[in-house]
C-alpha cells in the first residue's frame, strides 16, 4: 500500500487513468466490430462509411500511446481488406 503522501495521489490517479484508458480501448474495439459486423453482412457501402469513422479513432487512440503504432495499422488493413474483398 502506498505510504507518502504523492503515493497515495499516484495510486488514486492510476484508477482513474485505467478506467478511462479501458473506456477508449472498448470504444475502439466497438467501431472495429461495428466494421466486421457489416462485412460479415455484406454491406459495402455501409462497412465503407463505417470504416472512415473507425480509422481516425484508431489512429488517435494509437496516437495516445493505448495501443502500438503498427497495431493500430494491422487493424485498419485487416479492416480495409475485409472491405475490399466484398463484392460491389
Amino acid at each position: 500500500m502506498a505510504n507518502t503522501k504523492q503515493s497515495k495521489k499516484r495510486a488514486r490517479q492510476s484508477v482513474v487513468h485505467r478506467e478511462h484508458n479501458a473506456a477508449l480501448r472498448s470504444m475502439v474495439r466497438s467501431y472495429i466490430k461495428k466494421v466486421v459486423k457489416l462485412t460479415a453482412e455484406g454491406k459495402k457501402t455501409e462497412a465503407e462509411a463505417a470504416y472512415r469513422e473507425a480509422v481516425p479513432v484508431i489512429d488517435r487512440i494509437a496516437d495516445k500511446g493505448l495501443i502500438h503504432h503498427n497495431k493500430a495499422a494491422r487493424h485498419k488493413s485487416r479492416l480495409n481488406e475485409r472491405i475490399r474483398a466484398l463484392k460491389a
